[in-house]
């Protein structure tokens, strides 16, 4: 049987859109379609943080989407005033699925995105909140931009070897992580900016591996569909 992956969604709130007033689960279609691509079955997960075990449980690999910004103050820290809060039930179901998923040492784990963030605010991290104040071109990481990638260890899931000649990344984001706490960055831009980060320090050589940007929406590349290739991979070889 194929791997079912689960995937997160975000959630509109009851009462934020008058076109949705009961609320909405909402999620572009190239995530799923990569996993599918790669071989997996996706499964979009409703965002209920009582769900998190049974989630973890019955999956056989998670991805963790796209988004808005954490809420950096159930972190200990203040939120930055141009920070795009998420939605708090997203924010409380990921956190949840994070911590189940520190049980099951098997269990793959790709996080794109907000996903990478999350991922290193649970291992105790933190994040520049607004790029856009620290950095001399914000705009080579928002809107879809691309630009290369440098992968800075080779004992990861990424490798050195898996940068092809011209592949470059997608990046849309006005955060990323400034210290990946007990995970460690595996990959950065040119301007330094932390690309990717892995769990190696605190899970040996699980796949548990967070990108800044968004492979989905790359090319059929070791950095971009390759990833998927190896979630799935990695979700086959531990069921």
């Amino acid at each position: 049987m194929k791997p079912l992956i689960g995937i997160t969604l975000d959630h509109l709130a009851p009462g934020i859109d008058p076109e949705h007033p009961h609320g909405r689960y909402q999620l572009g279609p190239s995530m799923g379609q990569a996993v599918a691509r790669a071989g997996g079955v996706p499964v979009l997960l409703t965002p209920d943080p009582a769900l998190a075990a049974d989630y973890v449980r019955s999956l056989d690999g998670f991805a963790l989407s796209g988004g808005l910004d954490p809420d950096t103050t159930a972190f200990g820290e203040p939120m930055h005033p141009s920070a795009r809060k998420m939605d708090p039930l997203r924010q409380a179901f990921e956190t949840a699925l994070l911590h189940e998923l520190a049980k099951r040492a098997e269990t793959p784990v790709l996080g794109v995105c907000l996903g990478m963030q999350m991922m290193a605010l649970h291992a105790g991290g933190r994040l520049n909140q607004y790029m856009p104040e620290t950095h001399d071109r914000p705009e080579a990481h928002q809107k879809g931009a691309s630009h290369p990638l440098k992968i800075t260890v080779d004992d990861s899931v990424l490798r050195l070897s898996d940068v092809e000649p011209g592949e470059a990344i997608c990046s849309s984001h006005q955060q990323a992580v400034s210290d990946p706490g007990k995970l460690r960055v595996v990959a950065v831009a040119d301007d330094d900016t932390i690309e990717a980060v892995d769990g190696k320090p605190v899970f040996g050589d699980r796949f548990y591996l967070g990108v800044q940007w968004h492979p989905e929406r790359g090319g059929d590349g070791p950095i971009n569909l390759g990833l998927f290739r190896k979630l799935v991979a990695a979700a086959r070889a531990s069921t």
